[in-house]
């Protein structure tokens, strides 16, 4: 019987097409976090990028509403140079950030601190000091308008019992401004002070219980614990906190309405009256980008200058 010794022929299975990787940007999540970011991203682009990119036009011309623009320039840029009010009003938005963040810092860590021991009820306080931060600013100012009255306010009667004679805080050239730093003060302190709180009930107890087994008193773990664990909430508050500041409008507007002269006129106060009140919306469109340029330097400055200092628990 012969043996048929020939290798069989096997038909080759045919290997089906690789697929191509799906690209990131196309998978489900990806296009999930798009779905999520598109309001804000279109927000941005409507009423932050848009308006930015109009100013830097606008600031190119002449226009004043009721008539066809004309072309300027840099015109109205060369025209802050002379202008003493502009530099006025830089200098006193320069005056109340310098003095209003530090002390919005100081009472919002204080606040937090005393909070976060174990004070009982800590809720109901924690709302109570927020109150004001979610209270709007024009009804604020007016409350504070009433404390300031020289013969009847509460802030002068105060004084009174100490035998100190209240000024008459909103038209003094000397106490208007602290007048409404104070006032800010006291609006913006909760924002901080939840941020704080919270920063600080995410510090490990492990580490103060370490500190006291050493003998470390109470300021040293504040300095060498406390600061550097609640950094990044400290810096986060403090870029916040700047860049609310040079924009103060509401306050001052309703409070002293930039009087006594040009002491308490701040810059976006200055921006508001050069365009709707004098109707040159080419110089304020260049004020108002100098002022854009000022917040983007510091802020730039804060985020180059936090790398020494801020800690990051990794």
């Amino acid at each position: 019987m012969a043996v048929d010794l020939a290798p069989a022929v096997t038909t080759p299975t045919p290997t089906r097409p690789t697929s191509k990787p799906t690209p990131r940007w196309r998978s489900r999540e990806a296009l999930t976090a798009w779905l999520f970011i598109l309001p804000s991203l279109i927000g941005f682009l409507i009423f932050t990028a848009g308006p930015v990119v109009a100013a830097g036009v606008i600031s190119l011309l002449n226009w004043n509403l009721f008539s066809a623009p004309t072309w300027a320039g840099l015109h109205n840029f060369a025209r802050l140079g002379p202008d003493p009010t502009f530099w006025s009003a830089l200098g006193n938005t320069a005056y109340f950030t310098l003095v209003s963040v530090p002390l919005t810092i100081v009472v919002s860590l204080a606040l937090a601190l005393l909070l976060n021991q174990g004070v009982r009820r800590v809720a109901v306080f924690r709302s109570l000091l927020l109150l004001p931060y979610a209270t709007i600013t024009v009804a604020v100012a007016f409350v504070w308008i009433w404390l300031y009255i020289p013969h009847d306010g509460l802030v002068n009667a105060v004084l009174g019992w100490f035998g100190i004679n209240g000024p008459a805080w909103l038209i003094s050239d000397n106490w208007a401004m602290p007048a409404l730093i104070l006032m800010s003060v006291w609006k913006s302190f909760g924002f901080g002070m939840v941020v704080f709180l919270a920063g600080l009930q995410a510090i490990p107890q492990q580490l103060y219980e370490a500190g006291r087994v050493d003998g470390t008193s109470p300021w040293n773990s504040f300095r060498h614990i406390t600061l550097p664990m609640l950094s990044p909430a400290l810096f986060f508050v403090i870029v916040t906190s700047v860049i609310g500041s040079f924009q103060v409008f509401d306050q001052a507007l309703i409070m002293t309405n930039g009087g006594p002269g040009t002491r308490t006129t701040t810059l976006v106060m200055y921006i508001y009256r050069t365009g709707f009140e004098n109707y040159d919306q080419g110089y304020a469109a260049a004020q108002s980008l100098v002022l854009f340029a000022f917040i983007v330097v510091i802020t730039t400055g804060q985020f180059l200058f936090q790398r020494k200092l801020v800690h990051y628990d990794n």
